[in-house]
């Protein structure tokens, strides 16, 4: 009877244990901070992990994050998709800073906003509320395109910002350290030497980027970049 009696009360004990733990599991705390990288830029629109896992928390403009998180959880993070991640235990905190090495490219995440226009600068998209230096685009699926020869020409009269004489093509206010002045020239998403092959019925899109919009180029876009988008068969 004393050893079943004993079983029992040992049966409530771990019950009870259990159902203190799961509450403990989901009573939630709030981790906040900043985050920003060597050069004391903030990092916007980083992705923050808990336990290794994404979350919907976002870090904002100022790279200010505050997340809600289960107070079981043991470790909190930042992750970005050009500089990788860093993560701190939470060992009970409740302000956790991150910095990362070196300097972190703008990031672009899947959070839709009406008021923000998505800009493809080649390598990569970006939002162009968020891009210091202005971006020109053309949108080159207008039928009048079609008259037009050669590439060349439906650049010198369509695409703002741009000198265009015979088969070269300059960006105005483009500061050349190099030897020629003419851009870096991008075909859906990647450098080529020359569009001499590109005629206008083939163009979807014309970009020119210039200053820190083409920074992304490093010094291959110092005399800015011109982004060509090509139709596709669906696009047709």
């Amino acid at each position: 009877m004393k050893t079943k009696l004993f079983f029992c009360l040992l049966l409530l004990l771990s019950f009870q244990v259990g159902i203190s733990y799961s509450q403990k599991s989901l009573k939630k705390i709030t981790v906040s901070g900043y985050v920003k990288d060597g050069t004391d830029t903030p990092v916007a629109n980083a992705i923050i992990i808990v336990d290794g896992e994404k979350t919907a928390f976002f870090t904002n403009d100022k790279g200010f994050y505050k997340a809600r998180i289960n107070q079981g959880s043991s470790s909190i993070g930042v992750l970005t998709q050009t500089s990788g991640k860093v993560e701190e235990p939470i060992n009970g905190r409740g302000r956790i800073d991150f910095r990362f090495e070196g300097s972190v490219p703008i990031q672009v995440t899947g959070k839709a906003d009406p008021e923000d226009e998505a800009v493809d600068m080649g390598l990569r998209t970006a939002k162009k509320k968020s891009l210091t230096s202005p971006v020109d685009v053309v949108d080159g699926t207008k039928s009048k395109y079609a008259s037009y020869n050669n590439i060349y020409d439906m650049i010198k009269n369509e695409v703002p910002g741009v000198m265009v004489s015979g088969n070269s093509i300059r960006i105005r206010t483009a500061t050349s350290i190099n030897a020629s002045n003419e851009p870096l020239f991008v075909v859906d998403g990647v450098p080529v030497n020359t569009i001499d092959n590109i005629v206008p019925q083939m163009v979807k899109s014309i970009q020119v980027l210039k200053g820190s919009s083409a920074a992304i180029y490093g010094m291959r876009g110092s005399n800015g970049v011109i982004v060509i988008s090509l139709l596709k068969g669906s696009d047709k």
